[in-house]
């Protein structure tokens, strides 16, 4: 058996109804508490519930995806803090563990960025930190990294570092019912991706294929029956094939859909899962075409194919068909250009997702990967 390690969140709670205790243990890690969200209206119970329990709430509107201005500004506001806390989708959960991250340190943010800084590693522990998500998506709740965007240099990088997984995740799929379809559609193929990437990576192991090899063909499967009706089961599926993605993702990396996502997102405030669901059919053709062992990409291709009702040989078109259907725009109607394209090929080449894919890719491979997508 191949040795490999496992890292995750100190703590994790799944299931619906356990969102009613994220206010007392929040209270545990201490009364000066940063809690960072998205509508504000959405996290109104916890900053009462949290109010209720003692604590003194300062908060913090996170209004799209991190940036290297909001996070430090987020960290100046979160000084005094005891725990930080983040109830909302990938983006807010990214701006908590970067904050988290930040508070203690001396280094400025800078210092600690892949790729455009210095790449440090934290010279302090990060605060304790409290991931609720809202979304079913990213899995950023179990992950040891936070996506930063820097305008600057149109990139989105990662700050990262081992003790920056939460220490304590609470995943209530109660929080996703009723997400209007396009966040549910474009999170949900960056759920489901995130399991696919991991599986087919050249760094999976045996816990890692456990996770995804039920949590794809049950994301599939799942993500098609919210495009018809709202339904709690479904949500409850979604909400788990998310946890598994941050679980595999964290331990075995992904490929070319994030390796290219993360550049493009950069260039244009595109949804990532929007991203990543237009690539996706793309990529994994495109990784079956130049893997020297395909044997998992086409295993995966066959649990499209059984989720669509189809056959191997018309799966990524039916994935793809369906995605349009149901609103998932192209690169081209998310407003990239051919120069984006370029921008994002070459950038891709520094991807830390790039590393593990499962096929080398030339410039030209992105690019007509792009192009088709």
């Amino acid at each position: 058996m191949t040795a490999f390690a496992f890292l995750t969140a100190t703590e994790i709670m799944f299931g619906r109804g356990q969102a009613a205790q994220a206010a007392p243990r929040i209270r545990a890690l201490g009364t000066a508490v940063f809690l960072l969200h998205g509508q504000p209206g959405r996290a109104e119970w916890l900053a009462r519930a949290l109010a209720e329990q003692g604590c003194n709430v300062t908060r913090f509107v996170v209004s799209g995806e991190p940036d290297v201005a909001m996070i430090t500004a987020a960290t100046d506001a979160a000084k005094t803090a005891q725990a930080v806390v983040a109830l909302g989708g990938g983006a807010v959960i990214d701006a908590g563990k970067a904050v988290a991250a930040m508070v203690p340190a001396i280094r400025p943010l800078m210092d600690h960025l892949e790729v455009i800084g210095k790449s440090l590693p934290l010279d302090h522990p990060p605060l304790p930190f409290v991931a609720i998500p809202t979304t079913a998506g990213t899995g950023a709740e179990v992950t040891r990294n936070a996506v930063i965007g820097s305008p600057e240099h149109g990139r989105k990088v990662s700050l990262r570092d081992k003790r920056m997984l939460p220490t304590l995740a609470i995943i209530d799929p109660a929080l996703t019912d009723n997400t209007p379809k396009n966040i549910t559609l474009a999170s949900g193929l960056d759920a489901v991706t995130q399991v696919i990437e991991p599986y087919i990576s050249t760094r999976a192991n045996r816990l890692t294929d456990a996770l995804c090899r039920d949590a794809i063909p049950r994301g599939l499967q799942a993500l098609r029956r919210l495009m018809v009706n709202e339904d709690a089961a479904a949500r409850d599926d979604m909400a788990w094939v998310s946890l598994c993605g941050g679980l595999a993702l964290a331990n075995a990396g992904l490929g070319v859909v994030h390796g290219l996502a993360g550049p493009l997102g950069g260039l244009i405030a595109a949804p990532h899962g929007a991203i990543c669901g237009t690539l996706l059919p793309h990529g994994l053709a495109l990784n079956a075409a130049r893997a020297t062992n395909p044997a998992r990409i086409d295993q995966v291709i066959k649990w499209i194919a059984g989720a669509f009702e189809t056959t191997a040989e018309n799966a990524l078109t039916a994935l793809t068909v369906w995605s349009r259907r149901h609103g998932l725009p192209t690169l081209s109607q998310m407003g990239f250009t051919q120069a984006h394209l370029h921008q994002a090929a070459a950038a891709a080449a520094s991807s830390s997702s790039m590393q593990a894919n499962p096929a080398q890719l030339s410039a030209q491979d992105l690019l007509s990967l792009m192009a088709a997508a």
